[in-house]
């Protein structure tokens, strides 16, 4: 009874709660909000940034951030379109798309593990300078007219109802979750985020596993950019503009910690769901898309504050009780002597 509580009293629990009243309210709004239909469509719109989500639990745990997931699922995209128009073969350009993506992650994570540059810097200058090469492949244009198949890929079902890039998120989800929580590439990440000095003398190469997650970063990221294209039929220099503050706000509203060393891709998920559920019905209510990312930005906000705000507050009372504590020991010292 004791776990049971205090799992309905963690920040899981208050993300299911709040999910739930979410999902009263939009039903109220809207009654075929919970058919099969719906809710397929509620993931399918916002499926790369989901995806990127998970990999970025991977790097805020480990206390970094990548800032440049956005820019770089933008010119994964272009680099698709422009090689397209050139007549080279699609599926040799998304080889060539994956392969930037990682090229990507890779330079940034050369700078943050091998040269120690904060991750908050160096990817802040990948999201400006990859986007900024995104915009020169594409310059004003917007590319189009894909093959048939390559666009069935983002927009039409595959499985059933299902379309491929919702089902590769549950795949990629249930893999991310094994390699997490029960791998020990996952505990190393944790072991990192808490306490990198420790990890570095315990004989954990630092380095290298940062250099890895930052490349499965670009890589992840690179495949969400190739699915928006298929998704939209049509690509810009523009494309994934602004993703990062949605894909950031998931997994620290999912209690993952800005400071790296904690979280869980459980309560990721349920942060997902909160998020896609409180876009879908603000939608119902005909809100504007520019105070629907208001709303997002504010969610961020909290997300940092108030488990920040938890954390002040426990250590306070764990000293006022070690006050009384000790206050009490010496009364009583006192009255036995």
């Amino acid at each position: 009874m004791n776990a049971k509580l205090r799992r309905l009293l963690s920040w899981e629990g208050l993300l299911l709660a709040i999910l739930l009243v979410v999902a009263t309210l939009n039903t109220n709004l809207a009654p075929a909000y919970l058919s099969l239909n719906n809710q397929i469509n509620l993931f399918q719109l916002s499926i790369e940034k989901i995806m990127v989500a998970l990999v970025m639990t991977f790097i805020i745990i480990n206390g970094e951030i990548d800032l440049s997931v956005a820019s770089i699922m933008g010119l994964a995209a272009c680099v698709v379109a422009v090689l397209f128009e050139q007549g080279v073969p699609l599926v040799a350009a998304i080889v060539v798309a994956l392969l930037a993506g990682l090229l990507c992650g890779a330079f940034n994570g050369f700078w943050v593990a091998y040269v120690g540059l904060p991750s908050l810097a160096v990817t802040l200058a990948g999201m400006i300078g990859f986007r900024g090469i995104a915009r020169i492949l594409i310059e004003d244009r917007s590319i189009g007219g894909f093959p048939a198949w390559f666009t069935t890929l983002g927009q039409q079902p595959l499985l059933g109802p299902f379309p491929f890039s919702l089902l590769l998120f549950g795949s990629l989800f249930a893999l991310a979750f094994v390699i997490l929580h029960y791998s020990g590439v996952g505990r190393l990440v944790y072991v990192v985020g808490h306490n990198a000095a420790v990890a570095r003398y315990s004989g954990v190469d630092v380095p290298r596993l940062k250099l890895g997650l930052f490349c499965a970063s670009g890589l992840i990221a690179a495949l969400a950019g190739v699915l928006l294209a298929a998704r939209l039929g049509a690509v810009r220099g523009n494309t994934a503009d602004g993703f990062e503050l949605d894909i950031i706000t998931m997994v620290l509203l999912g209690g993952v910690s800005i400071f790296g060393g904690a979280g869980t891709l459980g309560g990721v998920g349920l942060s997902i769901l909160l998020i896609l559920n409180l876009r879908n019905g603000m939608s119902l209510m005909n809100v504007t898309g520019n105070v629907q990312t208001g709303v997002v930005g504010m969610l961020l906000i909290l997300s940092v504050l108030l488990p920040n705000l938890a954390h002040v507050a426990r250590d306070r009372w764990q000293r006022r009780a070690m006050q009384r504590k000790e206050v009490q020991a010496s009364i009583e010292t006192s009255a036995s002597s």
